[in-house]
């Protein structure tokens, strides 16, 4: 049976931290839980000591990116399930995402979430991201923002640096495609913080389209620079 790591970057989720890493432990099978507390400035790595292996603290936040990077690298697993720090009980749902990997049928899993009863933003950074990813590789992913991944640690190791910010999940579903890793989609029912349609949600989007531009274009760079040599 192969081991599994399970990361958590958290920033500043103090009322979401406690229920999520609960859920974990009580139902998922998972040789060890990892928190990377990036630069919070509430308790969330005070009440993360309590659940889990390690809690990893970033003196300052260094973004979502950086959290996984240093946690993965710490990690043991052969196997490492990344979960968002507010997922809460339904972080429990995991075990579906594992599955496919753990078993070999692929070597990255991504959880599609369910459709939002209610619509949030315009939709624009999901659909430059699936459209990048799509020029750049071929595959039109219905989830090619999600962060609930389930990865062989070998897939990993070959990436090596993960983009920055917003641009991690398009980044790894890139080069893992480019290294001819397989990937599945696996709909999970996962339910999180959603960013409201107020100016911090658009906001936030905002900031988010422009990361997932500039990570697409440095895909597109790196994959004009492989041509060519």
């Amino acid at each position: 049976m192969k081991r599994v790591s399970v990361i958590v970057p958290a920033y500043n989720e103090a009322e979401w931290i406690v229920p999520t890493l609960s859920a974990i432990r009580r139902r998922l099978a998972c040789d060890e839980l990892i928190v990377v507390d990036d630069g919070s400035r509430d308790q969330t790595a005070a009440l993360a000591e309590e659940w889990a292996d390690r809690v990893i603290r970033h003196p300052v936040n260094l973004g979502k990116g950086a959290a996984l990077q240093t946690g993965w690298r710490q990690s043991g697993g052969e196997v490492v399930l990344f979960l968002d720090g507010d997922l809460r009980e339904s972080a429990g749902e995991a075990n579906s995402l594992l599955a496919p990997v753990v078993n070999d049928e692929c070597d990255m899993a991504i959880a599609v979430l369910p459709t939002l009863g209610r619509k949030v933003g315009l939709g624009l950074a999901k659909g430059l991201a699936r459209g990048g990813i799509r020029a750049l590789t071929g595959f039109s992913p219905e989830a090619p923002l999600s962060g609930q991944r389930a990865v062989k640690r070998q897939v990993l190791e070959r990436i090596g640096q993960f983009e920055k910010g917003f641009g991690i999940e398009v980044g790894l579903t890139i080069e893992a495609l480019r290294r001819g890793y397989r990937i599945t989609e696996v709909p999970v029912p996962f339910s999180h913080r959603q960013t409201g349609n107020d100016w911090t949600g658009y906001r936030h989007r905002g900031k988010e389209f422009i990361e997932i531009g500039k990570a697409l274009g440095k895909k597109w760079w790196e994959g004009v620079r492989w041509t060519r040599t």
